[in-house]
Protein backbone atom coordinates (compact mmCIF):
# COMPACT_ATOMS: atom_id res chain seq x y z
CA UNK A 1 0.00 0.00 0.00
CA UNK A 2 1.45 3.26 -0.83
CA UNK A 3 2.38 5.79 2.22
CA UNK A 4 0.01 8.46 2.69
CA UNK A 5 0.48 12.56 3.42
CA UNK A 6 -1.75 15.58 3.80
CA UNK A 7 0.10 18.71 2.99
CA UNK A 8 -1.26 22.15 3.88
CA UNK A 9 -0.41 25.04 2.00
CA UNK A 10 0.22 22.93 -0.92
CA UNK A 11 -0.90 24.89 -3.76
CA UNK A 12 2.65 27.38 -3.77
CA UNK A 13 6.00 27.52 -2.85
CA UNK A 14 7.23 25.51 -0.57
CA UNK A 15 4.28 23.40 -0.07
CA UNK A 16 3.75 23.14 -3.78
CA UNK A 17 7.57 21.47 -4.71
CA UNK A 18 6.90 19.29 -1.50
CA UNK A 19 3.52 17.55 -2.98
CA UNK A 20 5.26 17.27 -6.07
CA UNK A 21 8.12 15.55 -4.88
CA UNK A 22 5.91 13.06 -3.14
CA UNK A 23 3.53 12.32 -5.78
CA UNK A 24 6.66 11.65 -7.99
CA UNK A 25 8.10 8.99 -5.56
CA UNK A 26 4.74 7.28 -5.05
CA UNK A 27 3.32 8.42 -2.79
CA UNK A 28 -0.57 9.45 -1.83
CA UNK A 29 -1.23 12.95 -1.26
CA UNK A 30 -3.97 15.03 0.21
CA UNK A 31 -3.12 18.54 -0.88
CA UNK A 32 -5.07 21.32 1.41
CA UNK A 33 -5.31 25.32 0.08
CA UNK A 34 -7.59 28.01 -0.10
CA UNK A 35 -7.62 28.29 -3.62
CA UNK A 36 -8.66 25.05 -5.39
CA UNK A 37 -7.67 25.90 -8.41
CA UNK A 38 -3.73 25.56 -8.16
CA UNK A 39 -4.44 21.76 -6.64
CA UNK A 40 -7.03 20.57 -9.47
CA UNK A 41 -3.88 22.07 -11.57
CA UNK A 42 -1.32 19.68 -9.33
CA UNK A 43 -4.05 16.52 -9.77
CA UNK A 44 -4.38 16.78 -13.51
CA UNK A 45 -1.30 14.97 -13.98
CA UNK A 46 -1.24 13.07 -10.71
CA UNK A 47 -3.94 10.27 -9.98
CA UNK A 48 -2.20 9.70 -7.04
CA UNK A 49 -3.03 13.93 -5.73
CA UNK A 50 -6.40 14.16 -4.06
CA UNK A 51 -7.51 17.70 -3.46
CA UNK A 52 -8.46 18.77 -0.18
CA UNK A 53 -9.77 22.22 -0.53
CA UNK A 54 -10.51 24.38 3.10
CA UNK A 55 -9.50 27.12 5.10
CA UNK A 56 -6.74 25.54 7.72
CA UNK A 57 -8.47 28.00 10.28
CA UNK A 58 -11.94 26.15 10.04
CA UNK A 59 -12.13 23.28 12.03
CA UNK A 60 -14.93 21.66 10.13
CA UNK A 61 -13.59 22.09 6.68
CA UNK A 62 -10.60 20.36 7.91
CA UNK A 63 -12.10 17.83 9.57
CA UNK A 64 -14.45 16.86 6.23
CA UNK A 65 -10.67 17.10 4.23
CA UNK A 66 -9.00 14.70 6.52
CA UNK A 67 -12.35 12.56 6.67
CA UNK A 68 -12.15 12.25 2.92
CA UNK A 69 -8.27 11.93 3.06
CA UNK A 70 -9.62 8.51 5.26
CA UNK A 71 -12.43 7.40 3.26
CA UNK A 72 -10.38 7.62 0.02
CA UNK A 73 -6.42 5.87 1.62
CA UNK A 74 -8.41 4.28 4.79
CA UNK A 75 -4.43 5.27 6.45
CA UNK A 76 -2.66 8.66 7.13
CA UNK A 77 0.98 7.97 7.91
CA UNK A 78 2.36 11.95 7.77
CA UNK A 79 1.09 15.82 8.12
CA UNK A 80 3.22 18.57 6.88
CA UNK A 81 1.69 21.25 8.46
CA UNK A 82 3.02 23.56 6.15
CA UNK A 83 0.64 26.76 5.48
CA UNK A 84 1.21 29.96 6.64
CA UNK A 85 1.50 33.42 5.87
CA UNK A 86 3.14 36.90 7.08
CA UNK A 87 3.12 40.44 7.13
CA UNK A 88 4.45 43.82 6.29
CA UNK A 89 7.49 44.31 8.53
CA UNK A 90 6.78 46.92 10.93
CA UNK A 91 7.36 47.88 14.77
CA UNK A 92 4.70 46.81 16.96
CA UNK A 93 3.21 49.93 17.71
CA UNK A 94 2.45 50.18 13.73
CA UNK A 95 1.10 46.23 13.68
CA UNK A 96 -2.61 46.33 13.41
CA UNK A 97 -4.67 44.09 15.77
CA UNK A 98 -6.74 42.60 12.26
CA UNK A 99 -3.19 41.78 10.96
CA UNK A 100 -2.10 40.43 14.49
CA UNK A 101 -5.19 37.85 14.61
CA UNK A 102 -5.09 36.97 10.66
CA UNK A 103 -1.59 35.96 11.12
CA UNK A 104 -1.95 33.84 14.72
CA UNK A 105 -5.66 32.26 12.95
CA UNK A 106 -3.58 30.82 10.43
CA UNK A 107 -0.07 30.14 11.52
CA UNK A 108 -1.16 29.18 14.68
CA UNK A 109 -5.04 28.01 14.87
CA UNK A 110 -5.22 26.36 11.79
CA UNK A 111 -1.81 24.54 12.63
CA UNK A 112 -3.10 23.21 15.81
CA UNK A 113 -6.78 22.19 13.85
CA UNK A 114 -4.66 20.25 11.16
CA UNK A 115 -2.62 18.40 13.73
CA UNK A 116 -5.59 17.91 16.26
CA UNK A 117 -7.32 16.06 13.17
CA UNK A 118 -4.34 14.27 12.21
CA UNK A 119 -3.03 13.24 15.75
CA UNK A 120 -6.76 11.95 15.77
CA UNK A 121 -7.01 9.99 13.14
CA UNK A 122 -3.62 8.31 13.48
CA UNK A 123 -4.32 7.37 16.74
CA UNK A 124 -7.16 6.05 15.94
CA UNK A 125 -6.10 3.90 13.04
CA UNK A 126 -4.73 0.11 12.70
CA UNK A 127 -1.74 -0.37 12.90
CA UNK A 128 -1.38 3.30 15.47
CA UNK A 129 0.34 5.99 14.56
CA UNK A 130 2.26 8.48 12.22
CA UNK A 131 3.99 11.63 11.93
CA UNK A 132 3.30 15.26 12.34
CA UNK A 133 5.77 17.67 10.68
CA UNK A 134 5.69 21.09 11.61
CA UNK A 135 6.74 23.98 9.44
CA UNK A 136 8.33 26.26 11.68
CA UNK A 137 10.62 28.73 10.92
CA UNK A 138 14.52 30.12 11.63
CA UNK A 139 12.22 32.73 13.36
CA UNK A 140 11.24 30.38 15.75
CA UNK A 141 14.87 31.11 17.28
CA UNK A 142 16.27 34.63 15.92
CA UNK A 143 13.74 37.09 15.22
CA UNK A 144 13.83 39.58 11.84
CA UNK A 145 13.52 43.39 12.20
CA UNK A 146 9.66 44.06 12.61
CA UNK A 147 7.90 40.90 12.75
CA UNK A 148 6.52 40.21 16.10
CA UNK A 149 3.45 38.40 14.61
CA UNK A 150 5.41 36.30 12.50
CA UNK A 151 7.90 35.62 15.19
CA UNK A 152 5.50 34.82 17.92
CA UNK A 153 3.94 32.94 15.92
CA UNK A 154 6.82 30.30 14.67
CA UNK A 155 7.84 30.44 18.83
CA UNK A 156 4.08 29.10 19.47
CA UNK A 157 4.89 26.13 16.75
CA UNK A 158 7.93 25.18 18.94
CA UNK A 159 5.72 24.66 21.39
CA UNK A 160 2.70 22.29 19.51
CA UNK A 161 5.87 20.06 18.19
CA UNK A 162 7.24 19.64 21.82
CA UNK A 163 4.04 18.72 23.06
CA UNK A 164 2.42 16.47 19.98
CA UNK A 165 6.33 15.04 20.40
CA UNK A 166 5.51 14.34 24.09
CA UNK A 167 1.85 13.31 24.01
CA UNK A 168 2.32 10.91 20.88
CA UNK A 169 4.88 8.94 22.46
CA UNK A 170 1.79 6.58 24.21
CA UNK A 171 -0.02 6.40 20.26
CA UNK A 172 3.15 6.01 17.99
CA UNK A 173 2.92 9.28 16.94
CA UNK A 174 5.85 11.14 16.03
CA UNK A 175 6.08 14.71 15.77
CA UNK A 176 9.14 17.08 14.32
CA UNK A 177 9.93 20.55 13.03
CA UNK A 178 11.40 21.81 10.25
CA UNK A 179 12.58 25.41 10.99
CA UNK A 180 14.10 27.51 7.01
CA UNK A 181 15.40 29.81 6.39
CA UNK A 182 15.66 31.96 2.71
CA UNK A 183 14.23 29.15 0.37
CA UNK A 184 13.53 30.86 -3.02
CA UNK A 185 9.73 30.56 -2.86
CA UNK A 186 7.31 33.73 -4.23
CA UNK A 187 7.71 35.07 -0.29
CA UNK A 188 11.39 35.04 -0.26
CA UNK A 189 11.67 36.93 -3.18
CA UNK A 190 11.95 40.28 -1.56
CA UNK A 191 15.58 38.97 -0.12
CA UNK A 192 16.79 39.57 -3.47
CA UNK A 193 16.09 42.70 -3.65
CA UNK A 194 17.25 43.56 -0.04
CA UNK A 195 15.17 43.78 2.77
CA UNK A 196 15.82 45.51 6.15
CA UNK A 197 18.57 44.45 8.56
CA UNK A 198 18.49 45.02 12.35
CA UNK A 199 20.61 47.91 12.21
CA UNK A 200 18.63 49.90 9.95
CA UNK A 201 20.20 49.26 6.33
CA UNK A 202 18.60 47.59 3.46
CA UNK A 203 20.74 44.57 2.52
CA UNK A 204 20.24 41.75 -0.10
CA UNK A 205 20.56 38.64 0.92
CA UNK A 206 21.59 34.75 0.40
CA UNK A 207 18.62 32.24 -0.95
CA UNK A 208 18.73 29.10 -1.33
CA UNK A 209 16.67 26.72 -3.82
CA UNK A 210 13.48 25.47 -2.63
CA UNK A 211 14.49 21.74 -3.90
CA UNK A 212 17.01 21.50 -0.25
CA UNK A 213 13.68 22.01 1.65
CA UNK A 214 11.69 19.35 -0.25
CA UNK A 215 14.96 17.08 0.75
CA UNK A 216 14.85 18.07 3.95
CA UNK A 217 10.92 17.15 4.30
CA UNK A 218 11.52 13.95 2.68
CA UNK A 219 14.02 11.95 4.85
CA UNK A 220 11.97 13.56 8.17
CA UNK A 221 9.01 11.75 6.38
CA UNK A 222 10.56 8.72 5.12
CA UNK A 223 12.47 7.43 8.52
CA UNK A 224 10.40 4.47 10.60
CA UNK A 225 8.38 6.19 13.27
CA UNK A 226 10.94 4.30 16.14
CA UNK A 227 13.29 7.42 15.28
CA UNK A 228 12.13 11.22 14.31
CA UNK A 229 14.26 14.38 13.53
CA UNK A 230 12.85 16.09 16.76
CA UNK A 231 14.15 19.65 14.94
CA UNK A 232 15.99 20.18 11.69
CA UNK A 233 17.26 23.64 10.40
CA UNK A 234 17.73 24.41 6.61
CA UNK A 235 18.86 27.90 5.66
CA UNK A 236 21.15 29.34 2.86
CA UNK A 237 24.42 28.66 4.14
CA UNK A 238 25.40 32.62 4.14
CA UNK A 239 22.47 33.96 5.50
CA UNK A 240 22.12 36.60 8.39
CA UNK A 241 21.19 34.35 10.98
CA UNK A 242 23.59 33.21 13.11
CA UNK A 243 24.80 36.45 15.05
CA UNK A 244 21.37 38.23 13.24
CA UNK A 245 21.21 41.61 14.57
Amino acid sequence: MAQSIIITGAGRGIGKATALAFLEAGWNVGLIGRNPEPLQEIAKDHPNALPLPCDVADEGQVAAAFDKAIDTWGHLDVLFNNAGVAVLGTTIDELSVDDWRGLIDINVTGSFICAREAFKRMRGQDPQGGRIINNGSVSAYVPRWGSAAYTTSKHAITGLTRSISLDGRAFNIACGQIDIGNALTDMAQAMTKGVPQADGSIAVEPVMDVSNVVKSVQHMASLPLEANVQFMTVMASAMPYIGRG
